[in-house]
């Protein structure tokens, strides 16, 4: 694992939110820290409702972690664009967060209940 990057299992239960809807729950969560960011709390897809996501066509890399697939949430109130990303095929040392998903705390609540 990277000196720059820190995960450990997220402690307690976390519940995603999204247009008022909880998209998941889990007390599976993992805490990823890099560098001076905040932590982001990573889901395990089998806590997530999927159905309410949509691949999107977005990508970015990380040096660190590898090539993010990103995805959009289909709210009542409409489309939430690339407010969720996922690394599925993580680079050596990142493989716990491999297929998990994290979400943009500006695009939905992520929280601690």
């Amino acid at each position: 694992m990277s000196d720059h990057i820190t995960i450990r299992p997220a402690e307690g239960t976390w519940v995603v939110r999204a247009g008022g809807a909880v998209l998941g729950e889990s007390s599976r969560a993992l805490e990823l820290v890099e560098g001076d960011y905040p932590p982001v709390i990573y889901f395990p897809r089998e806590d997530i409702a999927m159905a309410f996501l949509d691949a999107s066509k977005t990508r970015s890399h990380c040096p660190w972690k590898g090539d993010a697939h990103y995805y959009h949430i289909i709210a009542k109130s409409g489309a939430i664009e690339d407010a969720v990303w996922s690394y599925e095929d993580p680079k050596e040392g990142m493989e716990q967060i491999k297929g998990c998903l994290a979400f943009y705390k500006n695009k939905v609540a992520v929280e601690q209940v």
